[in-house]
């Protein structure tokens, strides 16, 4: 008689909800203290032991990877609900850049966590594919109602995004956020006021 394979078991809801904490905690502090902040300090935050932590993400780079992808189906969740409820698509598509800029700042150091071009290939594909279509539903629904040009694509906006989020982890006179409102100002319709 052939075993039936084993199918994982569903989460606990308590250990999903752990699991959603130390998520949390962790991009949190990523921003403060980049990726290498202790992970007893991310325990603390989420309010588990260091076990929990372990448990759910045995390595680091586990960690810093599903904090990652937690944070980038955040942001593609985010592009719908925030065109549905916003005062104009062009408010919208600024909220989500918003949320875009600090998922920019959380991943610096990235790469150095993983230490592997592979693992950062295959996340800068998952990246791409699931945050360029949600940045150019919102670009269309602005370009729609005249409140940006139609002619920016998604890629050269998210491009030049990340181009000025660089080194605002390093610099504290540099204000990313600020550069970024800016180059949002820029996207008005040519003969815009």
């Amino acid at each position: 008689m052939v075993d039936a394979p084993e199918t994982a078991r569903p989460k606990r809801a308590d250990a999903r909800r752990n699991e959603q904490a130390v998520l949390d905690a962790a991009a949190a502090l990523f921003v403060s203290g980049g990726v290498d902040v202790p992970v007893r300090d991310i325990a603390t935050k989420a309010g588990v032991g260091m076990g929990t932590v372990y448990r759910h993400f045995p390595t680091r780079a586990d960690l810093v990877v599903a904090v990652y992808r937690h944070q980038v189906e955040s942001c593609a969740e985010a592009g719908p609900a925030l065109l549905a409820d916003a005062s104009s698509p062009k408010a919208a598509l600024a909220e989500w850049v918003d949320l875009f800029v600090g998922f920019l700042v959380t991943k610096h150091g990235l790469a150095s966590a993983l230490r592997s071009d592979e693992g950062s290939a295959a996340l800068h594909t998952y990246f791409l594919d699931r945050l360029l279509p949600v940045c150019a539903d919102l670009l269309a629904a602005a370009a729609n109602a005249g409140e940006v040009d139609p002619d920016v694509s998604a890629y050269e906006l998210m491009r030049g995004i990340g181009n000025l989020c660089i080194g605002a982890d390093t610099d504290p006179r540099y204000d990313a956020r600020r550069l970024v409102r800016l180059l949002l100002a820029g996207l008005a319709p040519t003969g815009a006021s």
